[in-house]
């Protein structure tokens, strides 16, 4: 009878994966987590040294697109003794950031690869690779299609009666959100592509909800562009879309099949 009762009642054994999943206690995790944020911020603090020795050519590449479409007889203005200067270090400080990126994702990686499975670690290089990727081609875009569009769209209210000659802190704060924005939606195939994998959405899934995800896509341009007119936010939403329909295809390839 115990005999009976101990089989009954006997642990299942134990997973071979899910011995192989990390494990570690609370206040470990706030190290692990301490030690990713500082190498993260001497990575980036390494790139905006880095940067800020090449600050002009980055300024000159960072406001072409701006200065190209600006009027005739327009030009960048500032108007507070170190507004040009706080520029520069922004501009530094981003670009360091991008120059770090690689490395910061990988330590975003390093810290959340403890809690997962042992083939789910193997996505270490898909995870770097897409990420930065996606933040390349989203800037890219923002750089030499969005931002030129904007500014040449506020600049067609230029008149003999008014002047187009915009604060480079303004210009520069619409480039910004700008390039958030975009490197944030180019983030879109990533997002999926790890869903996908973890059996949380299919290609079948996606394809069926297309017209509400149009429709969503659209509500977020209206909200995010700054200006109301349907061109500026068709350039914002048009590269979502494409990247919807691209997160479909990758969906359909990453899924896991069936074996027999």
């Amino acid at each position: 009878m115990a005999a009976a009762l101990a089989t009954a009642y006997q642990l299942p054994p134990e997973d071979p994966e899910e011995s192989a999943r990390g494990s570690m206690p609370f206040l470990a995790h706030l190290d692990e987590l301490r030690k990713r944020i500082l190498r993260s911020c001497i990575a980036i603090a390494a790139g905006t040294v880095i940067a800020f020795a090449f600050v002009d050519r980055i300024f000159h590449f960072v406001f072409a697109p701006a200065m190209r479409m600006l009027p005739a007889g327009s030009r960048l203005i500032y108007t507070q003794p170190g507004e040009a200067f706080s520029l520069y270090i922004d501009l530094a400080l981003i670009a360091g950031g991008l120059l770090a990126a690689p490395f910061v994702m990988y330590q975003l990686w390093m810290f959340i690869a403890p809690g997962l499975y042992a083939r789910e670690k193997k996505l270490v290089v898909p995870f770097v690779a897409l990420t930065t990727l996606g933040a390349i081609a989203g800037s890219a875009f923002s750089h030499y299609v969005l931002f030129p569009s904007m500014i040449a769209f506020f600049g067609t209210f230029n008149s003999p009666d008014l002047a187009f000659l915009p604060r480079i802190e303004d210009v520069f704060d619409l480039y910004v959100k700008m390039l958030v924005g975009m490197v944030a939606v180019f983030q879109i195939p990533t997002i999926v592509f790890f869903l996908a994998r973890m059996r949380l959405v299919t290609a079948r899934f996606l394809w069926r909800h297309i017209k509400y995800a149009i429709l969503l896509i659209f509500i977020v341009a209206a909200v995010l562009t700054p200006s109301t007119d349907p061109w500026n936010q068709t350039v914002f939403a048009a590269p979502m879309i494409v990247l919807y329909l691209f997160s479909i295809l990758i969906a359909w390839a990453v899924a896991p099949r069936k074996t027999r």
